[in-house]
């Protein structure tokens, strides 16, 4: 799904409550697919019968749509190669199986990388049930249906505690769906529940042409999806927008952003230098945009470093960052400075390199492509599955992103 221009149909989903494959069903029955497009895509592959349903329900006192998927109770575990062969014999529209393979694959890939076992030897569990099945094989069809020029997702959130999967209890995120949305945006919270699975992970990360805020578009139709659960003071929902597009040459957001940012700095002079790293990613983790070092020589000819950390000029983001530079560090004194903040739009796009998946982050002004920066860890991956050198392949993932956005 690209857009060549600015006319065409878009879609947003608000992953901010997470992601499954009941969720983003219910969405896209409540923006208007269907039903039956999805039913004749399930029965097309499932073996035994599946029972779809789609009811009114309400998240946390907002309306939305549940999406019930209901199959006999059975103990059959399939392989990679069993769903496969389901997919591939079945009366599928092309292009729906295309996605629901794909979907599928990726999910193989990772649970081997999670368990250390080559890709066909893997058995699903939880995603090889027939009702996991029609959630992909259903929620493909209904984007499929949509017709879709271009589809954006917002940043993923995951979730928090732990949850019980077929290899016992785990923390949230499970390993597979951290395996899945690498190089995508993803953040923990905001509950402590399991709010993205590694179904849902896996159609975002095939669906989704970029990940980012809402893009410029005047909003047709809007469908909410809503979760199995419905805990206190949080709406499970997850939301998909569908709009057309609109020129964003005319669209202020296009233009690069001017935002006050802080900076707090201290001169640290007796903290273990292999704590700086630690130091650093626990700043990032409180909500700096950015942090790094100076070193510096202090007086009587002490070495020491300046610690640096961006962070929006809002209070509470102030807080919290000024607080960890206190808990992480020996520092007792921190100095504050306000800027001007200049930043490019930036949005992700995937392209593949052999066959692997590598994520680019884009950087525009007025809409011009300014820079072009490929994942490191997605192509790091890629080039240790093809025995490429990394810089090869960092070069022709870029030159990819490049291809594609031009």
């Amino acid at each position: 799904m690209r857009l060549a221009g600015a006319a065409g149909t878009v879609a947003w989903i608000d992953a901010s409550s997470g992601a499954s494959g009941d969720m983003l069903l219910g969405a896209l029955v409540d923006a208007g697919v269907p039903l039956e497009v999805i039913r004749d895509a399930v029965d097309a592959v499932t073996p035994e019968p599946v029972e779809l349903r789609a009811e009114p329900a309400t998240r946390n006192g907002f309306a939305a749509t549940r999406c019930l998927v209901r199959v006999a109770d059975s103990a059959t575990e399939r392989s990679w190669a069993d769903v496969r062969r389901l997919v591939e014999d079945s009366s599928l529209d092309p292009a729906v199986l295309d996605v629901a393979l794909e979907v599928f694959g990726r999910i193989a890939e990772a649970e081997a990388a999670v368990h250390g076992v080559a890709v066909d030897d893997v058995h699903f569990h939880e995603v090889g049930a027939l009702d996991s099945i029609a959630d992909v094989v259903g929620v493909a069809a209904g984007f499929v249906h949509l017709g879709l020029d271009w589809l954006v997702c917002s940043p993923v959130a995951l979730g928090g505690g732990t949850v019980r999967i077929a290899h016992g209890a785990v923390g949230v995120p499970a390993p597979a769906v951290v395996e899945l949305l690498r190089g995508l945006p993803s953040y923990g919270g905001p509950v402590d529940l399991e709010l993205t699975t590694p179904t849902g992970a896996a159609l975002l990360a095939v669906l989704a042409d970029e990940f980012g805020p809402q893009p410029p578009m005047a909003v047709d139709t809007v469908g909410v999806g809503a979760g199995g659960r419905d805990p206190a003071g949080h709406a499970n929902v997850v939301r998909l927008v569908v709009g057309e597009a609109v020129d964003t040459d005319a669209n202020p957001a296009a233009e690069q952003r001017t935002e006050e940012a802080l900076v707090i700095e201290a001169n640290v002079d007796d903290l273990d230098p292999r704590l700086w790293p630690d130091v650093i990613a626990a700043l990032l983790d409180a909500g700096a945009s950015d942090a790094w070092l100076t070193p510096i020589l202090m007086k009587k000819g002490r070495p020491a470093h300046t610690l640096h950390v961006l962070v929006a000029a809002d209070a509470d983001a102030a807080d919290a960052v000024r607080r960890e530079v206190f808990r992480q560090t020996s520092t007792i004194g921190v100095r504050e400075q306000t800027f001007a903040k200049v930043a490019l739009d930036r949005e992700f796009v995937a392209v593949e390199v052999d066959g692997h998946r590598v994520a680019v982050k884009l950087a525009r002004l007025d809409g011009e492509l300014m820079n072009v920066q490929p994942e490191y860890a997605d192509v790091r991956a890629a080039a240790r599955a093809t025995g490429r050198p990394v810089k090869d392949v960092l070069a022709e993932a870029a030159a990819h992103a490049r291809e594609a956005t031009s």
